[in-house]
């Protein structure tokens, strides 16, 4: 809990698609928009848009707590790998990447998406 209020925008991903072997750089910017110092804890959560077996509606996927001065804004970035998007194959028993789109969501929790992006793998 917080005394204070934030503000997220400018998300940006880079790049919009993920090849074979490479990373993805998540940034989105924070501000602290009250009146005291504070902190908080920004959330990345991926959903796979087409999944062609059962997963959950959002993965967590990574976080990052910050501490802002009042008015103080900061740029946070998250990096993902192709196996962030992965699900554990119970045929196969391996890890599994299926190609498609996935959607990024930036937010304080599960429940409070203040952000959204898409992704293609």
């Amino acid at each position: 809990m917080s005394y204070t209020s934030f503000k997220y925008d400018n998300l940006k991903i880079e790049p919009d698609k993920l090849d074979e072997n490479g990373k993805i750089k998540v940034s989105f910017e924070i501000t602290n928009t009250g009146s005291q110092d504070g902190a908080e804890v920004a959330q990345l959560y991926i959903k796979d848009i087409e999944a062609s077996v059962l997963r959950p509606e959002k993965e967590l996927k990574g976080f990052q707590k910050v501490f802002l001065k009042k008015g103080e804004s900061k740029r946070i970035e998250i990096e993902l790998t192709k196996k962030d998007f992965a699900y554990w194959d119970v045929k196969t028993h391996d890890w599994k990447t299926e190609p498609g789109e996935f959607e990024i969501l930036i937010g304080t929790s599960s429940r409070d998406i203040l952000l959204r992006g898409k992704l293609a793998l």
